[in-house]
């Protein structure tokens, strides 16, 4: 067993390290996984997944709106980069199930994006195959094409 005061010290150690920067359940896991006794360590993640601080679902969905504003990728480079974090491939599943719509258009979007930067010294075939390779959907790489 461990006294309140050495569960609220790692709590606030634990605390300093979601709070400089949005963490996963996963990536708490593994950064004190060596440092903080097991059952306090799960103990400070229930705590903290109570208050809130530590939410993957909302954390999948942060993720996804600052990729879509900031970065050229397919759905699945998205997949791969949120289950990368330790993310539960069911609770990424549901997002992009739930806003697969805007996440269509987001991927032809980005396909357009990559053609048009790409056009310049590769051609389109070239272009269509390595879209393909990242991950996007013919579907979607043909109508960034026809656009």
């Amino acid at each position: 067993m461990y006294t309140i005061e050495e569960f609220d010290k790692q709590k606030t150690k634990v605390l300093k390290y979601i709070l400089y920067k949005k963490r996963t359940e996963q990536e708490v896991r593994n950064k004190f996984l060596t440092t903080i006794d097991e059952n306090m360590l799960e103990n400070i993640i229930e705590y903290l997944k109570e208050a809130k601080y530590i939410d993957d679902k909302e954390f999948i969905e942060k993720t996804v709106h600052n990729f879509m504003l900031l970065k050229n990728f397919s759905i699945k480079e998205m997949q791969y980069k949120l289950m990368a974090k330790g993310l539960s491939k069911n609770d990424i599943e549901d997002y992009i199930f739930e806003h697969r719509e805007e996440l269509e258009q987001y991927e032809i979007k980005s396909a357009e994006n990559i053609l048009y930067k790409k056009s310049i010294s590769m051609e389109q075939e070239k272009i269509k195959q390595f879209l393909l390779k990242k991950g996007y959907k013919l579907e979607n790489i043909n109508k960034a094409i026809e656009k």
